[in-house]
Protein backbone atom coordinates (compact mmCIF):
# COMPACT_ATOMS: atom_id res chain seq x y z
CA UNK A 1 0.00 0.00 0.00
CA UNK A 2 1.33 2.95 -1.11
CA UNK A 3 0.29 5.91 1.09
CA UNK A 4 0.51 9.98 1.00
CA UNK A 5 0.37 12.28 4.38
CA UNK A 6 -0.42 15.97 3.73
CA UNK A 7 -2.09 18.51 5.48
CA UNK A 8 0.94 19.76 7.69
CA UNK A 9 2.35 23.57 7.88
CA UNK A 10 3.33 26.12 10.16
CA UNK A 11 1.26 26.76 13.06
CA UNK A 12 1.94 28.69 16.27
CA UNK A 13 1.85 27.05 19.78
CA UNK A 14 -1.83 26.16 20.66
CA UNK A 15 -2.94 25.78 17.39
CA UNK A 16 -4.60 23.49 15.50
CA UNK A 17 -3.88 21.47 12.25
CA UNK A 18 -5.13 18.14 10.47
CA UNK A 19 -2.92 15.78 8.73
CA UNK A 20 -4.59 13.20 6.15
CA UNK A 21 -3.07 9.43 5.18
CA UNK A 22 -4.65 8.66 1.87
CA UNK A 23 -3.17 5.67 -0.46
CA UNK A 24 -3.00 5.84 -3.97
CA UNK A 25 -5.47 2.51 -4.42
CA UNK A 26 -8.54 3.89 -2.21
CA UNK A 27 -8.00 1.00 -0.01
CA UNK A 28 -7.12 2.18 3.37
CA UNK A 29 -10.65 0.81 4.66
CA UNK A 30 -9.15 -2.64 4.53
CA UNK A 31 -6.01 -1.78 7.03
CA UNK A 32 -5.54 -0.47 10.25
CA UNK A 33 -3.69 3.13 9.99
CA UNK A 34 -1.08 5.09 12.07
CA UNK A 35 1.01 7.97 12.55
CA UNK A 36 4.36 8.60 13.80
CA UNK A 37 6.78 11.25 13.30
CA UNK A 38 10.66 12.09 13.38
CA UNK A 39 11.83 15.37 14.74
CA UNK A 40 15.06 16.72 13.06
CA UNK A 41 18.03 14.77 14.88
CA UNK A 42 15.88 12.57 16.86
CA UNK A 43 14.30 8.60 16.63
CA UNK A 44 11.26 8.11 15.21
CA UNK A 45 7.74 7.91 17.99
CA UNK A 46 4.94 6.29 17.29
CA UNK A 47 2.25 8.93 17.80
CA UNK A 48 -1.66 7.09 17.02
CA UNK A 49 -3.28 4.29 15.21
CA UNK A 50 -6.19 3.40 14.43
CA UNK A 51 -8.14 -0.30 13.65
CA UNK A 52 -9.56 -0.67 10.30
CA UNK A 53 -13.07 -0.44 11.40
CA UNK A 54 -12.11 3.13 13.24
CA UNK A 55 -13.53 1.95 16.36
CA UNK A 56 -9.94 1.08 18.35
CA UNK A 57 -7.50 4.14 18.84
CA UNK A 58 -4.03 3.65 20.63
CA UNK A 59 -2.18 6.98 21.15
CA UNK A 60 1.53 8.07 22.69
CA UNK A 61 1.03 9.43 26.22
CA UNK A 62 2.44 12.90 24.89
CA UNK A 63 -0.45 13.17 22.32
CA UNK A 64 -3.24 11.78 24.94
CA UNK A 65 -6.42 14.51 24.90
CA UNK A 66 -4.60 16.70 22.19
CA UNK A 67 -4.48 14.43 19.00
CA UNK A 68 -7.48 12.66 18.25
CA UNK A 69 -7.11 9.74 15.14
CA UNK A 70 -10.35 9.06 12.79
CA UNK A 71 -11.68 8.52 9.83
CA UNK A 72 -14.49 9.45 6.62
CA UNK A 73 -16.92 7.77 6.32
CA UNK A 74 -15.86 5.55 3.53
CA UNK A 75 -12.64 4.67 5.48
CA UNK A 76 -10.22 5.51 3.12
CA UNK A 77 -8.92 8.95 4.10
CA UNK A 78 -7.65 9.01 7.67
CA UNK A 79 -7.01 12.19 9.80
CA UNK A 80 -5.04 13.09 12.59
CA UNK A 81 -6.28 16.44 14.06
CA UNK A 82 -3.67 17.94 16.01
CA UNK A 83 -5.01 20.69 18.58
CA UNK A 84 -3.27 22.73 21.43
CA UNK A 85 -0.03 22.34 19.07
CA UNK A 86 3.31 22.88 20.93
CA UNK A 87 7.04 23.03 19.44
CA UNK A 88 7.88 19.38 20.88
CA UNK A 89 5.28 18.43 18.55
CA UNK A 90 7.15 19.95 15.45
CA UNK A 91 8.36 16.82 12.93
CA UNK A 92 7.81 15.02 10.11
CA UNK A 93 4.24 13.24 10.17
CA UNK A 94 3.72 10.03 8.14
CA UNK A 95 1.17 7.26 7.93
CA UNK A 96 1.45 3.40 7.78
CA UNK A 97 -1.00 0.72 7.00
CA UNK A 98 -0.86 -2.99 8.48
CA UNK A 99 -3.13 -5.56 8.58
CA UNK A 100 -3.96 -5.07 12.43
CA UNK A 101 -3.70 -2.46 14.90
CA UNK A 102 -0.79 -4.02 17.00
CA UNK A 103 0.92 -4.79 13.61
CA UNK A 104 0.78 -1.45 12.44
CA UNK A 105 2.39 0.00 15.56
CA UNK A 106 5.42 -2.17 14.74
CA UNK A 107 6.19 -0.98 11.58
CA UNK A 108 9.34 1.01 10.74
CA UNK A 109 10.35 3.98 8.95
CA UNK A 110 10.77 1.77 5.18
CA UNK A 111 7.06 1.04 5.34
CA UNK A 112 5.87 4.71 5.44
CA UNK A 113 4.72 6.82 3.22
CA UNK A 114 5.92 10.09 2.13
CA UNK A 115 5.90 12.30 5.06
CA UNK A 116 4.11 16.05 5.95
CA UNK A 117 6.07 19.01 8.08
CA UNK A 118 5.08 20.37 10.87
CA UNK A 119 6.36 23.30 12.39
CA UNK A 120 5.09 24.66 15.67
CA UNK A 121 6.51 27.77 16.52
CA UNK A 122 6.59 29.27 19.99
Amino acid sequence: VQLQASGGGWVQTGGSLRLSCTSTASTLNRFAVGWFRQAPGEATEFVAATGRLGISTDYADSVKGRFTISRDNSGNTVFLHMNNLKPDDTAVYYCAAASTLVVVRATTRQNWGQGTLVTVSS
